[in-house]
């Protein structure tokens, strides 16, 4: 056997989802026929490429775990939200279209949970469209795979990475033939009045002998289900609680004279496009490629909890909340070999992100006591817009000689820019201020701005050798070196109390060293063990809040940040792995089962500035995170598929962090070791069959997911009113007749309607909470998409 031979069958796998996507043996040829291994199978086992060689999964010496093509399409997995359950060791929150989407791989997270919306970016997590970082919910149309990294990779990957990343892989421009694919989907969605629908269509279009297109656009219309039936008619004029706290809405006739609804607010109406060019040849590829989505919504998909009365899928807010997210990536991906031995990889890319937002901003003002609830029609919503845009560049040098020794070396550089703009404003508070108070503070009724303007540079080099002992035996050591520099300038305006910006320019920068050891052994050709020790890191920053002019003036709404509050450093972990993988009966049982043990020190923490209560970063305390990850994939006869995984996870403080939580009336709360980490869950699984049989020469194809997610914390340790969310299990069901160029599904998601809480925002301290006889509606609760059953068809040619 050669050693290239032995870089395929002599390497390890940490995690092993499912090899052979819902049983679909006809769509994995197809897919096996592309023209090269990126199609995503191989003799019907996932082909993945995350130690940046193309090996099947079972090889593959790290933790990771892959969803093929088949799955994606056939389990309706439209993007990131819809991963966690099909996904060892992650948890991502259901909180609707308003963000991308909040992931947290292994535990790693000390934030409060969110509801209505999430992260739309996460230095925790490397999160690639093709060899490209951008974190964006890109939909999961036309990919050859989805891979799950978990596990610092920054001894692999440009990008730092200290939870893991998320790969999304296309399929890529084929110059051999002319290909069509197309879907459409329409459905109905309990506790909605309109219908969704959805649809894409894919061309590979050869353009010379080596020359390719390949296009892939849809768009999605999903209706939402969430009502805003207490919007203010008149800001300024109606009164958002027209009657008193026994019965904060009034009569019938308060609710008419104030109020008017939205219904189904939360929906999500969505474009996207993915656009490829390239150049194929057996020793040099060139892919250009342009992908653009733009998603819309009309509100948070979240309740208040039934804060002033409102129903199960109501929302109390004054105001609509709509958001706007769009993202673009160029990029120029290029390989070619150099002489048989090794690849050079160039990767070139621009990505931009741009979101807006209009929210209800009555509480947070109302939370700040400035006694702003005697205006009788007292209401405020804030407007926000982001622009985030970053320039990478990567060299890659990959060996492909016959050697026992190969090796992975690389350089990257990324340049990030990001802008804000925010503002707030309290219609009519101004005259009414002016005649009650005898306070001139305008008529703009404009009650706070700020913007932000950053610039963070990341350098690394980094790279990985590895000495193969035998075809059964390596050891693989890795190394990188990382600096980053961070600039920031803004400001913030308070032109009710004061006349001049407060301005904050400043800057951070760090560099360090992490490292990665792996060893692996297959001890029979279907036994397997490996073992991996790790370290990763994500970089610092700088604080968006202007430093504070000392002494404070105190006649005056000071909002801003002490000197040991304006950067912040970077937080490090250390990861420690082993696991087992086996093949059973034949190969028709596969099981991989893995342990790890992680510690993370100098946490970044979501704290808030003593001034102002400004939310900022800041750095305190250390946490381990410990837990196990199994899965299966069972194929007992021909036709039925059994698949499975289940994982537990232990991630709790070891070492206190004094006033980390603040709750009403502006305390501050500890939080101590021992007390378990927010955001995901200790226990969570899935567990699917699929069976599929011949009617005539076509197939029907039936299938069933269960998936299980455990209970959540909101807050750390349930301190300072966190509370723990119930778990929940989900089913999945489809049935699917299939031809040979067509398929028609009929499928049902969350079959028996269950209602879950997924995520909140605030905490119970600030529930009903009465200032001056107004009830707050501060506290939000996101809730999961409710029971959806529809029709599907896709062709292929």
């Amino acid at each position: 056997m050669t050693y290239r031979a032995t870089l395929r069958a002599g390497l390890l796998s940490a995690t092993f989802f499912s090899s052979v996507a819902l049983a679909m043996p006809a769509l994995a040829a197809d897919a096996a026929d592309a023209v090269d291994a990126d199609a995503g199978y191989d003799d019907g086992a996932i082909i993945v490429s995350a130690t940046r060689r193309n090996t099947t999964l079972i090889e593959t010496p790290i933790n990771i775990s892959a969803i093929g093509s088949d799955e994606l399409s056939h389990e309706r997995l439209d993007d990131m939200r819809d991963l966690s359950a099909f996904t060892p060791g992650l948890t991502v929150a259901d909180n609707g279209p308003r963000s991308s989407g909040t992931v947290v791989m292994r535990g790693l997270s000390a934030d409060d949970t969110a509801a209505g919306g999430g992260d739309n970016s996460n230095s925790a997590i490397g999160m690639y469209l093709g060899d490209v970082p951008m974190y964006y919910d890109f939909k999961l149309i036309d990919m050859s795979r989805v891979e799950v990294l978990l596990g610092p990779q920054g001894t692999l990957y440009g990008l730092g990475t200290l939870a893991g990343a998320m790969r999304y892989i296309p399929n890529r421009p084929d110059p051999t033939k002319f290909s069509v694919e197309a879907s459409g989907r329409v459905f109905d969605m309990a506790h909605s009045s309109d219908v969704g629908y959805s649809g894409y269509a894919t061309l590979n279009i050869p353009l010379a002998e080596k020359i390719a297109f390949r296009t892939t656009t849809g768009y999605y219309s999903t209706p939402g289900f969430i009502d805003y039936p207490y919007l203010l008619q008149t800001p300024s004029v109606s009164l958002p609680q027209p009657g008193g706290v026994d019965n904060p809405l009034g009569t019938d006739q308060d609710k008419a004279d104030n109020f008017k609804s939205a219904k189904d607010v939360n929906y999500d109406h969505t474009f996207t496009s993915r656009n490829q060019l390239g150049f194929v040849d057996d020793d040099f590829q060139v892919y250009v490629t342009y992908a653009y989505q733009k998603t819309k919504t009309g509100g948070r998909q979240a309740t208040g909890g039934g804060v002033v009365g409102e129903g199960k899928y109501q929302a109390p807010w004054r105001y609509l909340e709509p958001a706007t997210r769009e993202g673009q990536l160029l990029s120029l991906e290029a390989t070619g070999n150099v002489g048989d031995f090794m690849d050079v990889v160039f990767v070139s890319a621009y990505t931009q992100r741009k979101t807006s937002y209009r929210g209800d901003n009555t509480d947070l003002l109302l939370d700040l006591d400035y006694d702003y609830e005697l205006f009788p029609a007292f209401s405020s919503y804030n407007q926000s817009h982001q622009k985030e845009h970053e320039f990478t560049n990567e060299v890659r040098l990959v060996s492909t000689f016959e050697s026992p020794l190969s090796f992975v070396a690389g350089a990257f550089w990324n340049r990030q820019k990001y802008a804000s703009n925010y503002d707030e404003y309290t219609p009519g508070f101004g005259a009414w201020a002016l005649v009650n108070w005898g306070v001139d503070i305008g008529t703009e009724d404009h009650e706070y701005s700020s913007y932000v303007r950053t610039k963070t540079d990341e350098k690394g080099l980094y790279g990985e050798a590895t000495w193969h002992f035998t075809d059964d035996l390596q050891v693989t050591g890795g190394l990188r070196y990382y600096k980053y520099t961070a600039d920031i300038d803004g400001g913030s305006y308070l032109p009710y109390w004061q006349s001049t910006y407060r301005s904050r320019s400043g800057s951070t920068s760090d560099d360090g060293l992490v490292y990665k050891v792996n060893a692996s052994w297959n001890v029979t050709p279907d036994f397997m063990v490996y073992g991996t020790y790790s370290t990763g890191y994500r970089i610092g920053g700088v604080n968006r809040v202007a430093p504070c002019v000392l002494p404070l003036d105190t006649t005056k709404q000071n909002l801003c940040a002490l000197p040991n509050e304006l950067s912040y450093g970077p937080d490090k972990v250390k990861n420690a792995e082993i696991g087992i993988r086996g093949q059973l009966f034949d190969k028709k049982l596969s099981f991989s089962l893995s342990a790890y043990h992680v510690d993370w020190n100098g946490i970044q923490l979501s704290g808030q500035t003593v001034n102002g209560a400004i939310g900022i970063t800041v750095n305190g305390g250390k946490a381990v995170s410990k837990g196990i990850d199994f899965s299966f994939n069972a194929n007992p006869f021909p036709g039925f598929n059994l698949r499975g995984n289940y994982s537990y996870m232990d991630a709790h403080l070891t070492q206190a962090v004094p006033q980390l939580l603040s709750v009403a009336g502006g305390d501050l709360v500890d939080v101590y070791a021992g007390d378990r980490l927010p955001g995901s869950t200790k226990n969570s699984g899935a567990l699917g069959a699929t069976y599929e049989f011949p009617v005539g020469l076509n197939s029907i194809i039936m299938g069933w997911t269960a998936t299980y997610m455990g209970g959540i914390y909101t807050r750390t340790g349930l301190r300072g009113g966190g509370e723990r969310l119930p778990s929940y299990v989900m089913h999945r069901a489809t049935v699917t007749y299939k031809a040979e160029s067509y398929e028609v599904s009929l499928f049902a998601n969350n079959v028996f309607d269950k209602y879950a809480i997924t995520g909140v925002s605030n905490d119970l301290t600030r529930y009903g909470l009465v200032n001056d006889g107004v009830i707050s509606r501060y506290y939000a609760q996101s809730v999961a998409t409710p029971r959806v059953i529809g029709l599907e068809a896709r062709i292929k040619y």
